[in-house]
């Protein structure tokens, strides 16, 4: 069976045989993800992909104090309240003030 994800997140092979996991080919598994995983993927113990270098300067943040471009907590909090407040929105059909009350959320 091949099951393929039209938002292009990923490409989805299950098999009745097993099939050999990356880069260890003593462990066989019956579903794999055919296309990399956006955060990056694990290979010889170490992230690669799309966000390797973001995660690295992150890592590097943390333990120097350097600035980096990453959004902070108080922002991150913020913009998942925006979007928490967008999709109330969507559900009632209606704007809704902003800032939005945590509990009217949850409501």
């Amino acid at each position: 069976m091949l099951t393929i994800d039209d938002t292009h997140r990923d490409l989805v092979l299950a098999t009745e045989k097993g099939q050999p996991a990356g880069y260890t080919p003593d462990i066989k598994r019956n579903v794999d993800f055919l296309e990399s995983y956006p955060a990056g993927d694990i290979c010889f113990d170490q992230i690669w992909g799309p966000i390797r270098e973001e995660t690295n300067a992150w890592l590097v943040r943390v333990q120097t104090g350097l600035k980096t471009p990453h959004a902070s907590a108080a922002e991150g909090h913020r913009n998942l309240m925006m979007t928490k407040a967008m999709d109330l929105s969507a559900k009632r059909g209606e704007a809704v003030r902003l800032p939005v009350d945590p509990e009217e959320l949850e409501a």
